[in-house]
Parts: structure tokens; C-alpha cells; sequence
């Protein structure tokens, strides 16, 4: 099943392979809470054994957190804990670093401070822009998540809160 809070690519993908999808956009509730509440409910009819977030950019309601967390996996454009928050790149790039990286983290109450599952390094390059450094991080994010929900499918890497 593939969740969006917006048109996404992944929807159409799973359109086109034959996988359930549901919208829950943000911009139609009044809090955090009610939409929080409404994924709960889109999430509870497919009882998934894990929730991955991939490009969502949104804090999630505790709530939520609480109910899925550690089976709640995000990805995150810089080399955790170095650059949290929805700026990494950019926040790497102000910061003059020679490197950054892509991390996969169990989702936990803060922001970019749960259990890392998986991360690699990425060279900050002479002329990078934020958006050509993104795009570098971008393949790497992908591979990495590929590489931890394969784990987590075989039972080579079980999650828990302190992953």
C-alpha cells in the first residue's frame, strides 16, 4: 500500500502495479492531530507490518508516532545526527562541510533523532548548489532504503526503539 499526503509519483506507480493507494492531504485539516488521526485510519485498514516515509517533510502527530514507532522508518538527506531537520542540505552547505551523507532512521518524538539503520557518507563537491547536492544524496537515500526494508523482510535487522 502506498500513502501520500499530495500527488506523488509513488501513487501512480502503485496505480500501475496494481497496489493500493490512498491520499490524505494536509492542507484539508486543521491540525496535525486530525490528520494524523485520518492516516491512522487509512493505515489501520491495511494493518502494515511497516510504514516507510520517503520525501513526506512534515512532523508527524505523537500519536501516530506512538502507534507505529519502531515500525515507522524515514529517510533523511544528510549523515545523521549532522544536519537535522528539513533543511540538511541546505544547513550543510552553509556550514562549509566537506561531506554530508543520507541516513534511514526508525521515526521517533523528535525531529531526525531516532535509531539509525543505515547511512553512507556523500562528498560535498566545489560549485554544489543545494539542488545538485540533493540530487546526489537522492540515489543514495533509495539505495539505502531498498537495502534496510530488504533486511527488515529476511529478519536480518529487527526493530525495536533503540535500533
Amino acid at each position: 500500500m502506498v500513502g501520500a499526503d499530495r500527488d506523488a509519483d509513488g501513487l501512480a506507480h502503485a496505480e500501475e502495479f496494481g497496489i493500493p493507494s490512498f491520499t490524505v492531504p494536509w492542507h484539508l485539516h486543521e491540525s496535525r492531530e486530525t490528520w494524523g488521526e485520518e492516516v491512522s485510519a487509512q493505515l489501520a485498514v491495511w494493518k502494515p507490518d511497516l510504514v516507510v516515509l520517503s520525501g513526506l517533510m512534515r512532523l508527524l502527530p505523537p500519536a501516530l508516532v506512538a502507534e507505529y514507532s519502531p515500525r515507522l522508518i524515514n529517510t533523511h538527506p544528510a549523515y545523521l545526527p549532522e544536519f537535522p531537520g528539513a533543511h540538511g542540505v541546505r544547513d550543510a552547505l552553509a556550514a562549509g562541510a566537506s561531506q554530508t551523507g543520507a541516513s534511514v532512521i526508525v521515526v521517533d518524538d523528535g525531529v531526525d533523532t531516532g535509531p539509525i539503520l543505515a547511512q553512507e557518507r556523500v562528498p560535498i563537491v566545489e560549485g554544489d548548489t543545494e539542488h545538485s547536492l540533493h540530487e546526489r544524496i537522492k540515489p543514495v537515500e533509495r539505495r539505502l532504503l531498498i537495502d534496510v526494508v530488504r533486511r527488515i523482510a529476511t529478519g536480518e535487522l529487527e526493530l525495536s526503539a533503540a535500533s
